[in-house]
């Protein structure tokens, strides 16, 4: 079963990484408790919409920003459990970027670009 609140915690854990910022830098930022960042980015904790921006505030990036990339491998890793694609030859499926509209480019997150050539 795909979890939304371990896709959004590996999503905020990458940005963090990314940028070179701590745990304890981002909580302090964000007023949240350093356990329960940790915990959200392992996925085990929902964080509600306002914990939420506050993240995203403290990591610089706009909420909207996280969720289209929470949403695109969301969609990923429901084409990729889907039985009826697993029997379809590649070539005759449909290219990622016509199947998730307004997807972030891969210059952005090359994960994405990562997850769909594996």
């Amino acid at each position: 079963m795909i979890l939304l609140r371990q896709l959004l915690g590996d999503v905020l854990r990458r940005l963090r990484v990314r940028q070179g910022r701590t745990l304890r830098e981002v909580s302090t930022l964000a007023r949240v408790s350093l356990g329960y960042l940790s915990e959200v980015e392992r996925g085990q904790k929902e964080a509600s919409s306002e914990l939420l921006a506050s993240i995203c505030g403290a990591l610089g990036v706009p909420l909207s920003q996280v969720l289209r990339e929470v949403s695109d491998q969301f969609a990923l890793a429901e084409l990729q459990a889907a039985p009826v694609l697993a029997d379809m030859p590649e070539h005759e499926r449909i290219p990622l970027s016509e199947t998730v509209p307004g997807s972030i480019s891969d210059s952005v997150f090359p994960e994405v670009k990562d997850m769909v050539a594996a």
